[in-house]
């Protein structure tokens, strides 16, 4: 069943957290990012081909082995996200939010009554199979779900200000990628275009009070997007870690061997 999230606690507080997307299936994954540290995983429902039930069962082990379980839903979609709920995510991360409808019907669909109106019942795993008190479990739920919006699109940037300011709102993600087929850069997400747009999606997410995530594709990259504010940081994903290492370790071996 959920239990406070600590990790929304800590964001309000100014804590930083370090995150990586999981694109495969397999729970052993989840257990080896919590054994080095991770604080959180975010299931990636948007860009792989996960089953709903490989989705339920990686927010299982999250929970169970105590690092925050944040799905990626495909869309702004009201079963979609009710689905990931009712399984057990601590958080929401919903792409294609570009105005200030998308983030409240976000917002909406993430909630009980009476911030929203969250498909009711409290028999899911959520709300331990009908074990938690069923009044309890709404208010309990609504304290402690984290939702996050996407700021990655002309639309979005245009808009962010206002975005901002819809209650409940806890975090805004930054999709460098997508930022930068936007601003017509399309691949380059080191480009000073995308930057410094990042810069200001950062900037305004601070003033408001609202926390910001993106993804960083090195430590040292990571360092320095906490050093401009970003509390939640993904760390690559699953198989970009995969395919980091093996690389390495390839390289190392085809160095050696050719001495």
């Amino acid at each position: 069943m959920i239990r406070e999230n600590a990790m929304k606690q800590g964001l309000l507080k100014g804590k930083k957290y370090i995150g990586t997307f999981i694109k495969t299936g397999d729970p052993s994954v989840v257990e080896l990012l919590k054994y080095n540290g991770f604080d959180c995983v975010i299931i990636d429902n948007e860009h792989s081909q996960m089953s709903k039930e490989t989705m339920v069962n990686l927010v299982r082990i999250a929970d169970l082995c105590g690092i925050t379980p944040i799905v990626r839903v495909r869309e702004n979609n009201r079963s979609m996200i009710l689905q990931a709920l009712d399984a057990g995510a601590y958080g929401i991360m919903v792409p294609e939010t570009n105005t200030v409808k998308d983030v409240s019907l976000v917002i909406s669909r993430t909630k009980y009554a009476p911030q929203g109106d969250r498909g009711y019942t409290a028999s899911q795993r959520a709300a331990g199979y009908g074990n938690m008190n069923a009044a309890e479990y709404a208010a309990f739920a609504n304290e402690n779900t984290m939702t996050v919006a996407y700021c990655e699109t002309k639309l979005a940037l245009e808009n962010l200000d206002e975005m901002l300011k819809v209650p409940c709102l806890d975090m805004m993600w930054i999709g460098p990628m997508d930022l930068s087929q936007a601003l017509g850069v399309t691949g380059d997400s080191k480009h000073p275009l995308v930057l410094d747009a990042m810069s200001v999606i950062i900037d305004k997410c601070k003033e408001a009070g609202v926390a910001v995530g993106t993804i960083a594709n090195s430590t040292d990259e990571a360092i320095k997007l906490y050093n401009q504010g970003v509390q939640l940081v993904s760390l690559s994903s699953d198989q970009g870690m995969i395919q980091f290492a093996s690389k390495c370790f390839m390289g190392e071996l085809k160095s050696t061997l050719a001495k």
